[in-house]
């Protein structure tokens, strides 16, 4: 059983211009180990068989995962935003689309800011998994949050069964644990005859609640398919007390495909440590005005084009600025193209 830590404070005091002081250690290989693969958990003998050993194996990785997350680095928002990218591509190709990350990426950035309604259907499935990373967590399960949601991943919905379905996630996340809250996630989603990938997304709200971090990690969602067809005529919640017993197979590829997300993200994250701690040693030598404008957007997001509007900058400063961090190996150019270019760390 994971207990529930208190939330955390929003904003921790940091040196303008430091990079992160406690780098980030690599994930001991014991763990790596002790996740089963989630695909071939059914029916086959893959080291750790019994739910209990799952379970334990899942908590750990989530554990190591909460520890990054409380650091709360100047550069978790990318961070988020890139593990929200990988999901948007999963979802999309879940969703029978082609569209990969590149075109995701340019449907939502190359789009006039507030047309939200030119990005298309797979650009709207990346604005779900933005939503996920970038609203507070407390307020991620409101019906107006959820219907927003819905509406994004092109869902049929009506009112009424959003608002059942909020109350359903209310008892989840408060009165059950956290197994049967991850199981619960894709029952209360079937319930509804909502698709796997909302389930994907609850799973991972209803996570960062739990555990009181003030945003949550996108996940489950860059795993592809998850659990098992079917809806559920039953009330989700009192579906979920009981799934561990009636499926514990299901239970355990859910617990190990969490831990695999979990550990994903901790490579990601020690990744994208190194590129911000090289951006933010470059930094103090930019002389470009609003430069650190530039900078803080960079460590905030996935990526920012080029004739991104930034007060005090011109549109040539900001291109001969992306030049200069570029050749200093600060950011990378990630379209590949000559123009509509857009950069990250």
């Amino acid at each position: 059983m994971i207990l529930r830590p208190k939330p955390f404070p929003h904003h921790y005091p940091a040196l303008a211009g430091a990079p992160s002081t406690a780098p980030m250690g690599t994930v001991p290989a014991w763990l790596r180990r002790a996740v089963p693969d989630a695909q071939s958990l059914a029916g086959q003998a893959v080291g750790l068989t019994d739910l209990e050993d799952v379970a334990l194996a899942a908590g750990a990785a989530i554990g190591a995962l909460d520890a990054v997350v409380r650091r709360q680095e100047r550069w978790a928002g990318a961070w988020r935003q890139r593990l929200a990218l990988a999901a948007a591509a999963a979802t999309a190709k879940q969703a029978g689309r082609v569209e990969d990350e590149a075109a995701l990426r340019d449907a939502v950035l190359l789009t006039r800011p507030g047309d939200f309604l030119s990005v298309g259907p797979a650009g709207s499935m990346l604005l779900a998994w933005r939503r996920l990373a970038g609203t507070s967590a407390e307020k991620l399960l409101t019906e107006a949050s959820i219907g927003a949601v819905l509406d994004d991943l092109g869902l049929r919905r009506d009112d009424d069964a959003v608002g059942d379905l909020a109350d359903d996630l209310r008892q989840l996340s408060a009165s059950i644990g956290m197994v049967g809250m991850l199981t619960g996630a894709f029952t209360a989603a079937e319930r509804y005859g909502f698709a796997r990938a909302f389930g994907c997304w609850l799973a991972d709200a209803l996570l960062a609640q739990r555990l009181g971090w003030t945003h949550a990690v996108p996940l489950l969602g860059a795993g592809g398919a998850l659990g098992t067809s079917g809806r559920s005529r039953r009330s989700a919640v009192a579906s979920a007390a009981t799934s561990t017993e009636s499926d514990p197979e299901r239970a355990k590829s859910l617990l190990a495909a969490q831990a695999h997300a979990a550990l994903r993200a901790i490579d990601l994250f020690a990744e994208l440590e190194r590129r911000a701690d090289r951006l933010l040693a470059v930094a103090p030598k930019l002389r470009a005005k609003a430069a650190d404008v530039v900078v803080e957007k960079l460590l905030s997001d996935d990526a920012i084009v080029a004739s991104e509007q930034i007060a005090g900058m011109s549109d040539r400063g900001l291109r001969r600025l992306f030049d200069r961090l570029v050749e200093l190996g600060a950011v990378r150019e990630l379209s590949g193209r000559a123009t509509f270019r857009i950069y990250g760390i």
